[in-house]
């Protein structure tokens, strides 16, 4: 079975977490970029949105 990470270069932990926090409380997808910042995980909001798309419900 093919995973749906796999062509991605971030972790698939790191993309579940970014999703996770979107969906489940009410930010806003800079607040979600701000959030992983803090968390030295230097990503987009575009990034987000993206991984939203994708994997979100």
């Amino acid at each position: 079975m093919r995973s749906p990470f796999r062509y991605l270069k971030t972790s698939p932990e790191i993309i579940r977490l970014a999703v996770m926090m979107y969906i489940r409380f009410p930010l806003s997808l800079r607040q979600v970029e701000d959030l992983l910042h803090e968390r030295g995980i230097d990503i987009c909001h575009e990034t987000v949105r993206f991984w939203w798309n994708r994997f979100g419900p």
